[in-house]
Protein backbone atom coordinates (compact mmCIF):
# COMPACT_ATOMS: atom_id res chain seq x y z
CA UNK A 1 0.00 0.00 0.00
CA UNK A 2 1.40 3.36 -1.00
CA UNK A 3 0.95 6.31 1.42
CA UNK A 4 -1.00 9.18 -0.06
CA UNK A 5 -0.62 11.85 -1.19
CA UNK A 6 2.47 11.08 -3.24
CA UNK A 7 3.69 12.47 -6.54
CA UNK A 8 4.68 9.86 -9.10
CA UNK A 9 7.70 9.89 -11.43
CA UNK A 10 11.43 9.74 -10.73
CA UNK A 11 14.42 7.45 -11.01
CA UNK A 12 17.46 5.81 -9.59
CA UNK A 13 19.91 3.31 -11.07
CA UNK A 14 20.92 0.52 -13.41
CA UNK A 15 24.21 -1.04 -14.46
CA UNK A 16 25.88 2.33 -14.75
CA UNK A 17 27.17 4.36 -11.83
CA UNK A 18 25.34 4.57 -8.54
CA UNK A 19 26.03 7.51 -6.25
CA UNK A 20 25.93 6.72 -2.54
CA UNK A 21 25.97 9.23 0.30
CA UNK A 22 26.02 8.31 3.99
CA UNK A 23 23.84 9.99 6.58
CA UNK A 24 24.82 10.36 10.21
CA UNK A 25 22.53 8.97 12.92
CA UNK A 26 22.71 6.89 16.10
CA UNK A 27 25.28 4.22 16.83
CA UNK A 28 23.02 1.48 15.44
CA UNK A 29 23.11 2.96 11.92
CA UNK A 30 25.62 1.20 9.69
CA UNK A 31 24.75 3.41 6.73
CA UNK A 32 21.96 5.20 4.90
CA UNK A 33 22.80 5.66 1.25
CA UNK A 34 21.03 7.71 -1.39
CA UNK A 35 20.98 5.98 -4.78
CA UNK A 36 21.05 8.20 -7.86
CA UNK A 37 21.17 7.41 -11.57
CA UNK A 38 19.87 8.60 -14.91
CA UNK A 39 18.01 5.33 -15.52
CA UNK A 40 14.35 5.75 -14.61
CA UNK A 41 13.43 2.06 -14.35
CA UNK A 42 14.76 1.53 -10.85
CA UNK A 43 12.42 3.15 -8.39
CA UNK A 44 9.49 2.22 -6.22
CA UNK A 45 11.59 -0.38 -4.39
CA UNK A 46 9.41 -2.48 -2.10
CA UNK A 47 11.67 -5.37 -1.08
CA UNK A 48 15.35 -6.20 -0.71
CA UNK A 49 17.57 -9.26 -0.16
CA UNK A 50 21.24 -9.01 0.82
CA UNK A 51 23.23 -12.19 0.12
CA UNK A 52 26.81 -13.48 0.11
CA UNK A 53 27.68 -11.90 3.44
CA UNK A 54 26.73 -8.42 2.29
CA UNK A 55 28.11 -8.53 -1.25
CA UNK A 56 25.02 -9.69 -3.16
CA UNK A 57 22.00 -7.44 -3.75
CA UNK A 58 18.48 -8.04 -5.01
CA UNK A 59 15.65 -5.51 -4.95
CA UNK A 60 12.06 -5.63 -6.16
CA UNK A 61 10.30 -2.74 -7.87
CA UNK A 62 6.55 -2.45 -7.42
CA UNK A 63 6.35 -2.09 -11.19
CA UNK A 64 7.18 -5.70 -11.94
CA UNK A 65 10.99 -5.68 -12.11
CA UNK A 66 13.61 -7.59 -10.12
CA UNK A 67 17.06 -6.00 -9.89
CA UNK A 68 20.21 -7.87 -8.91
CA UNK A 69 23.65 -6.46 -8.30
CA UNK A 70 26.94 -6.39 -6.43
CA UNK A 71 27.87 -4.36 -3.37
CA UNK A 72 31.34 -3.14 -2.43
CA UNK A 73 31.96 -2.24 1.23
CA UNK A 74 34.77 -0.59 3.17
CA UNK A 75 36.44 -1.94 6.29
CA UNK A 76 33.61 -0.76 8.53
CA UNK A 77 30.97 -2.53 6.44
CA UNK A 78 29.56 0.61 4.82
CA UNK A 79 28.62 0.45 1.15
CA UNK A 80 31.08 2.22 -1.13
CA UNK A 81 29.78 1.06 -4.53
CA UNK A 82 26.73 -0.65 -5.98
CA UNK A 83 26.36 -1.99 -9.52
CA UNK A 84 23.20 -3.47 -10.98
CA UNK A 85 22.60 -5.84 -13.88
CA UNK A 86 19.79 -5.64 -16.42
CA UNK A 87 16.52 -6.18 -14.52
CA UNK A 88 14.44 -9.33 -14.74
CA UNK A 89 10.95 -8.39 -15.94
CA UNK A 90 8.21 -10.22 -14.04
CA UNK A 91 5.19 -11.90 -15.59
CA UNK A 92 1.60 -11.22 -14.57
CA UNK A 93 -1.21 -13.75 -14.25
CA UNK A 94 -2.53 -12.86 -17.70
CA UNK A 95 0.87 -12.95 -19.38
CA UNK A 96 1.64 -9.21 -19.37
CA UNK A 97 5.03 -8.13 -18.13
CA UNK A 98 6.56 -5.30 -16.16
CA UNK A 99 4.66 -2.18 -15.20
CA UNK A 100 1.71 -2.98 -17.46
CA UNK A 101 1.09 -6.49 -16.23
CA UNK A 102 3.01 -7.34 -13.06
CA UNK A 103 2.53 -4.15 -11.08
CA UNK A 104 2.16 -4.12 -7.29
CA UNK A 105 4.94 -6.66 -6.81
CA UNK A 106 5.67 -6.00 -3.13
CA UNK A 107 7.33 -8.89 -1.26
CA UNK A 108 10.54 -10.78 -2.05
CA UNK A 109 12.02 -13.92 -0.49
CA UNK A 110 14.93 -16.05 -1.70
CA UNK A 111 14.90 -19.65 -0.41
CA UNK A 112 18.05 -21.54 0.64
CA UNK A 113 17.92 -23.47 -2.67
CA UNK A 114 17.91 -20.22 -4.68
CA UNK A 115 14.24 -20.18 -5.64
CA UNK A 116 12.71 -16.69 -5.68
CA UNK A 117 9.24 -15.97 -4.30
CA UNK A 118 7.30 -12.75 -4.91
CA UNK A 119 4.06 -11.53 -3.35
CA UNK A 120 1.61 -9.10 -4.95
CA UNK A 121 -1.05 -6.62 -3.88
CA UNK A 122 -4.27 -6.05 -5.78
CA UNK A 123 -4.37 -9.44 -7.49
CA UNK A 124 -3.43 -11.19 -4.23
CA UNK A 125 -0.97 -13.92 -5.16
CA UNK A 126 2.48 -15.39 -4.52
CA UNK A 127 4.68 -16.61 -7.36
CA UNK A 128 7.73 -18.88 -7.56
CA UNK A 129 10.64 -18.16 -9.95
CA UNK A 130 13.28 -20.78 -10.77
CA UNK A 131 15.08 -22.23 -13.76
CA UNK A 132 11.82 -23.68 -15.06
CA UNK A 133 10.14 -20.27 -15.16
CA UNK A 134 7.55 -18.46 -13.06
CA UNK A 135 4.47 -20.15 -11.57
CA UNK A 136 1.63 -18.91 -9.36
CA UNK A 137 1.16 -20.76 -6.09
CA UNK A 138 -2.36 -21.85 -5.10
CA UNK A 139 -4.26 -19.03 -3.39
CA UNK A 140 -5.16 -19.15 0.28
CA UNK A 141 -8.93 -18.90 0.91
CA UNK A 142 -8.28 -15.88 3.14
CA UNK A 143 -6.70 -13.91 0.30
CA UNK A 144 -10.23 -13.08 -0.89
CA UNK A 145 -10.84 -10.94 2.20
CA UNK A 146 -7.75 -8.74 1.82
CA UNK A 147 -7.88 -5.10 0.77
CA UNK A 148 -6.80 -4.31 -2.78
CA UNK A 149 -4.22 -1.71 -1.72
CA UNK A 150 -3.20 -3.28 1.58
CA UNK A 151 -2.53 -6.96 1.10
CA UNK A 152 0.62 -9.07 0.69
CA UNK A 153 3.42 -6.56 1.36
CA UNK A 154 5.58 -8.83 3.55
CA UNK A 155 7.10 -12.13 2.45
CA UNK A 156 9.75 -14.32 4.11
CA UNK A 157 11.00 -17.91 3.86
CA UNK A 158 12.54 -19.90 6.71
CA UNK A 159 15.37 -22.41 6.58
CA UNK A 160 12.96 -25.28 5.93
CA UNK A 161 11.41 -23.53 2.92
CA UNK A 162 8.13 -22.49 4.59
CA UNK A 163 6.77 -19.20 3.24
CA UNK A 164 5.30 -16.53 5.53
CA UNK A 165 3.27 -13.61 4.20
CA UNK A 166 1.24 -10.92 6.01
CA UNK A 167 -1.16 -8.24 4.79
CA UNK A 168 -0.34 -4.59 5.35
CA UNK A 169 -3.91 -3.70 6.37
CA UNK A 170 -5.71 -5.75 9.04
CA UNK A 171 -8.99 -5.24 10.81
CA UNK A 172 -9.09 -5.69 14.56
CA UNK A 173 -6.25 -6.15 17.05
CA UNK A 174 -4.34 -8.90 15.21
CA UNK A 175 -2.48 -9.42 11.93
CA UNK A 176 -3.08 -12.62 10.01
CA UNK A 177 -0.07 -14.80 9.17
CA UNK A 178 -0.32 -17.00 6.06
CA UNK A 179 2.14 -19.92 5.92
CA UNK A 180 2.73 -22.03 2.79
CA UNK A 181 3.71 -25.56 3.83
CA UNK A 182 3.72 -28.68 1.68
CA UNK A 183 1.74 -27.12 -1.14
CA UNK A 184 -1.04 -25.61 0.97
CA UNK A 185 -1.63 -22.47 3.04
CA UNK A 186 -2.13 -22.53 6.81
CA UNK A 187 -4.11 -19.55 8.15
CA UNK A 188 -4.26 -20.44 11.83
CA UNK A 189 -1.55 -18.06 13.07
CA UNK A 190 -1.73 -14.35 13.87
CA UNK A 191 0.30 -11.74 15.73
CA UNK A 192 -0.83 -8.63 17.66
CA UNK A 193 -0.91 -5.27 15.94
CA UNK A 194 1.20 -2.46 17.37
CA UNK A 195 -0.79 0.76 17.23
CA UNK A 196 -0.62 2.59 13.90
CA UNK A 197 2.32 0.57 12.55
CA UNK A 198 1.64 -1.63 9.51
CA UNK A 199 3.73 -4.53 8.12
CA UNK A 200 5.82 -3.77 5.02
CA UNK A 201 8.67 -6.30 5.15
CA UNK A 202 9.74 -9.53 6.83
CA UNK A 203 12.69 -11.91 7.06
CA UNK A 204 14.30 -14.62 9.18
CA UNK A 205 17.75 -14.20 10.71
CA UNK A 206 20.36 -16.99 10.48
CA UNK A 207 19.17 -18.27 13.89
CA UNK A 208 15.61 -18.80 12.63
CA UNK A 209 13.96 -15.85 14.38
CA UNK A 210 11.24 -13.93 12.53
CA UNK A 211 11.51 -10.16 12.07
CA UNK A 212 8.79 -7.80 10.88
CA UNK A 213 9.41 -4.31 9.47
CA UNK A 214 6.48 -1.96 10.07
CA UNK A 215 5.74 1.59 8.96
CA UNK A 216 3.71 4.50 10.26
CA UNK A 217 2.96 7.54 8.10
CA UNK A 218 1.92 11.04 9.12
CA UNK A 219 1.21 13.70 6.53
CA UNK A 220 2.81 16.33 8.75
CA UNK A 221 5.61 14.33 10.44
CA UNK A 222 6.61 11.89 7.70
CA UNK A 223 7.52 8.22 8.08
CA UNK A 224 8.48 6.23 11.16
CA UNK A 225 9.68 2.62 11.04
CA UNK A 226 10.19 -0.19 13.51
CA UNK A 227 11.34 -3.82 13.55
CA UNK A 228 9.75 -6.41 15.82
CA UNK A 229 11.28 -9.82 16.58
CA UNK A 230 9.31 -13.06 17.08
CA UNK A 231 10.26 -16.62 18.01
CA UNK A 232 8.61 -19.34 15.89
CA UNK A 233 7.13 -22.15 18.00
CA UNK A 234 4.91 -25.12 17.09
CA UNK A 235 1.90 -23.06 18.17
CA UNK A 236 2.72 -19.74 16.57
CA UNK A 237 4.95 -16.68 16.68
CA UNK A 238 5.74 -15.50 20.21
CA UNK A 239 7.44 -12.41 21.57
CA UNK A 240 7.15 -9.42 19.28
CA UNK A 241 9.40 -6.96 21.11
CA UNK A 242 10.64 -3.90 19.23
CA UNK A 243 14.37 -4.23 18.48
CA UNK A 244 14.72 -1.05 16.39
CA UNK A 245 12.64 2.05 15.81
CA UNK A 246 13.16 5.33 13.96
CA UNK A 247 11.40 8.58 14.78
CA UNK A 248 9.07 10.24 12.30
CA UNK A 249 11.07 12.04 9.64
CA UNK A 250 14.36 10.20 10.28
CA UNK A 251 14.14 8.07 7.13
CA UNK A 252 11.88 8.01 4.12
CA UNK A 253 9.41 5.30 3.14
CA UNK A 254 11.29 2.18 4.28
CA UNK A 255 10.02 -1.12 2.89
CA UNK A 256 11.57 -4.56 2.52
CA UNK A 257 13.75 -6.25 5.13
CA UNK A 258 16.81 -8.49 4.87
CA UNK A 259 18.64 -9.97 7.89
CA UNK A 260 22.24 -11.15 7.55
CA UNK A 261 25.49 -11.43 9.51
CA UNK A 262 28.66 -9.67 8.39
CA UNK A 263 32.25 -10.78 8.73
CA UNK A 264 32.37 -9.39 12.28
CA UNK A 265 29.40 -11.51 13.34
CA UNK A 266 27.07 -8.53 13.61
CA UNK A 267 23.39 -9.01 12.76
CA UNK A 268 22.52 -6.42 10.10
CA UNK A 269 19.04 -5.33 9.02
CA UNK A 270 18.93 -3.91 5.49
CA UNK A 271 15.94 -1.93 4.20
CA UNK A 272 15.14 0.08 1.08
CA UNK A 273 12.96 3.15 0.70
CA UNK A 274 10.13 3.19 -1.83
CA UNK A 275 10.25 6.57 -3.56
CA UNK A 276 6.93 5.87 -5.36
CA UNK A 277 8.70 7.31 -8.43
CA UNK A 278 8.29 10.72 -6.83
CA UNK A 279 10.84 13.57 -6.94
CA UNK A 280 9.88 14.35 -3.35
CA UNK A 281 11.19 11.07 -1.93
CA UNK A 282 14.70 9.55 -2.09
CA UNK A 283 15.70 5.99 -2.92
CA UNK A 284 17.95 4.76 -0.11
CA UNK A 285 19.52 1.59 1.21
CA UNK A 286 19.38 1.82 5.01
CA UNK A 287 21.31 -0.65 7.15
CA UNK A 288 21.30 -0.88 10.94
CA UNK A 289 23.16 -3.11 13.40
CA UNK A 290 20.70 -5.09 15.54
CA UNK A 291 23.30 -7.11 17.48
Amino acid sequence: MHPRPVALAIAAALAVGVTLSALAEGEDLLGAFTIRSEDDRLGGLSAVEITEGGRGFAALSDRGMLFRGRITRDGTGRVTALSLAEPEILMARGGGRGARGARDSEGLAIAPDGQVFISYEGDHRVTRRNEQGETILPAAPGFRDLEANGSLESLAVDGAGTLYTLPEVSQGPTIRVFRYIGGAWDESWSIPRDGRFRPVGADFDPSGRFYLLERDFSLFRGFASQIRRFEPTPGGLTGGGVVWRSSHGTHSNLEGLSLWRDGQGRLIASMVSDDNFSPLLPTTLVEVVLE
